[in-house]
């Protein structure tokens, strides 16, 4: 048995560790927060985002409206941006995104290219030897728009040029506190299926109309707004999943570190009680000596 001494150190190490693990649990579960409201504060401009493009895809033609809307007659080859953490201590949440994204992407057996968002992703990406076109590594605390925008510039050149015939966005969903599941959309070609969508999914469907479908005038022109709307809503769908991402990150971190600390309260009352044993011992075995060295004296 460990000596007194070494249980007092292992009992003040692990509440040390306690004291960390209770911060970093407070710390996610105030950041939850802030960034579900930055999701909830991208809806209004996606809602009529979504609006104006659900109008362009129902008309004739909508495949020869913008290059962004076409789909390719045969798919050879994919990009796929998938959105980790910059950092650990969240339990399974970055080696859950990469065994999903892999397993999903390496069944379709097409030559596929990561743009992987998140320092943890791209090392664990290497590791097991991707093809990584491109990584953004240390977001901000808290993304704005402008932060993530190149990841979607990057996706709508590569799709422009030629050099992918989908692009693919892997990420974490936030479902609440205790479940996020990973979860993947095709970015391009731009998708309209109410259903399917990531930004769709926050937006609250039309109304059908009985009568006549009204009439839209776009000014400049329609090929103009397409060309700005277009992009700008497939950088805001990479925007809303490098929030969602962040906010599963942050729960599964509390969690975590709730986990850790439990552990650690435990593990310290079982020290404690390892420390009272070899403590008591320690007294007792002082006691048989002296009384020895008494019985010992008194028969000389």
């Amino acid at each position: 048995m460990a000596s007194a001494r070494e249980f007092e150190l292992r009992i003040k190490s692990v509440k040390n560790i306690a004291q960390v693990t209770r911060a970093l649990q407070a710390v996610s579960a105030s950041r939850v927060r802030k960034a579900m409201e930055a999701v909830t504060g991208t809806r209004p401009y996606a809602t009529k985002a979504w609006q104006v493009l659900t109008h362009v895809a129902g008309q004739p033609g909508r495949d020869s409206l913008h290059p962004l809307l076409t789909k390719r007659a045969e798919v050879k080859n994919i990009i796929v941006v998938m959105v980790s953490g910059d950092r650990g201590l969240a339990g399974p949440y970055n080696t859950n995104i990469l065994r999903y994204t892999v397993d999903h992407y390496d069944k379709l057996g097409l030559p596929t290219r990561y743009i992987s968002v998140g320092r943890k992703g791209t090392e664990l990406l290497y590791r097991l030897g991707k093809d990584i076109m491109a990584d953004f590594g240390d977001l901000p605390a808290e993304p704005v728009f402008t932060d993530v925008s190149a990841i979607g510039r990057l996706a709508v050149d590569e799709y422009l040029e030629g050099n992918a015939d989908e692009i693919h966005l892997a990420y974490t969903d936030f479902v609440n506190m205790i479940r996020q599941d990973p979860t993947s959309k095709k970015l391009l070609p731009l998708e309209f299926d109410i259903s399917a969508g990531l930004v769709m999914a926050d937006v609250t469907p039309v109304a059908k109309r009985t009568g006549p479908a009204p009439a839209y005038f776009y000014e400049p022109s329609q090929d103009e707004i397409l060309d700005e709307i277009i992009p700008s809503f497939t950088g805001l769908q990479v925007y809303q999943a490098v929030l969602e991402s962040i906010a599963s990150e942050h729960a599964a971190r509390m969690v975590a570190m709730k986990n850790a600390t439990d552990n650690a309260t435990e593990m310290s009352g079982f020290l404690q009680l390892e420390f009272n044993k070899a403590r008591q011992q320690s007294v007792t075995n002082e006691m048989l000596d002296i009384v020895g060295g008494a019985e010992a004296l008194a028969k000389n």
